[in-house]
């Protein structure tokens, strides 16, 4: 993703005509119908504020298209499994993905960045269905993922994301838990939100340094290359695929786990290499 060049501010009159314009006629590439159904306040998740733009923060997501995004494996978006509504990327549960002419329901797969990141600061919200499971995948090659079946998975470090309080996964282990370093390393002193509401998330990646955070805490961290991990991954489902740990610039994924989940507010910012 290019960052815009930023010029001096508008006027607050200037600016007010603006936003108006856009809410009416809507960001280019985006559908009406789309547009029907938003509003200034599903759009403001998916708006940076002046300080935010002044810290080096993007905007990964629009609030209104997929700009930016593809299918991993794929030049589009599987949008029988993938909308936006109400200004947020929603996974379109299994029972309502629609069926191709043979009956069976359209392939899915993840949703990647078009672009990849090394070194960065990745803001999201989610909020998760009852008894739902999925995850937001970073440092993803998408040449290993497409290389291991099935094609349209990805495989990378996952921020966990679940009903902890009604999915069975939350009780095979405490690093199957929302927040966790899926299969690697569990959360510690979470809150998490009702279900059906958004929590606030964080990722920090840096040189071989990952941070969890979760509402406003830091639930993990980790340090690549160290025995404390080895001994993490020998024990993980990925310790037998090579390469996975390495670090490198990868992308960001959304996670087709079958479940309704919703995700807004994706903000991120590159720092500079340790």
């Amino acid at each position: 993703m290019t960052q815009a060049i930023r010029s001096a501010k508008p006027s607050p009159i200037l600016a007010g005509a603006l936003l108006v314009s856009l809410l009416v006629i809507g960001f280019p590439g985006c559908s009406r119908d789309n547009d029907r159904s938003l509003s200034s306040e599903d759009l403001a998740p998916n708006i940076l504020t002046d300080t935010e733009q002044e810290d080096g923060w993007v905007l990964l997501f629009n609030g209104r298209d997929f700009s930016g995004w593809r299918g991993l494996g794929r030049d589009t978006i599987p949008e029988g499994h993938w909308k936006i509504e109400s200004g947020a990327i929603k996974k379109i549960p299994r029972g309502e993905v629609p069926l191709q002419d043979d009956g069976q329901p359209l392939q899915g797969g993840d949703l990647m960045t078009t672009e990849a990141f090394e070194d960065f600061e990745f803001a999201f919200e989610w909020r998760i269905s009852r008894a739902g499971n999925s995850g937001i995948k970073y440092n993803v090659s998408e040449e290993l993922s497409v290389s291991s079946p099935p094609r349209y998975a990805a495989l990378g470090f996952e921020f966990q994301i679940l009903d902890d309080d009604e999915h069975p996964d939350a009780e095979v282990s405490p690093t199957h838990t929302a927040g966790a370093l899926y299969d690697l390393i569990a959360p510690e002193g979470k809150v998490l939100k009702p279900v059906g509401e958004y929590n606030r998330s964080r990722i920090v990646f840096r040189g071989g340094h990952g941070e969890h955070w979760l509402n406003g805490v830091r639930v993990l961290e980790f340090d690549l290359a160290t025995p404390e991990m080895d001994e993490h991954l020998a024990r993980s489902k990925y310790h037998g695929i090579p390469g996975f740990a390495n670090k490198r610039k990868g992308h960001i994924v959304l996670q087709d786990h079958t479940d309704m989940v919703w995700f807004r507010s994706l903000k991120l910012r590159r720092l500079d290499s340790e």
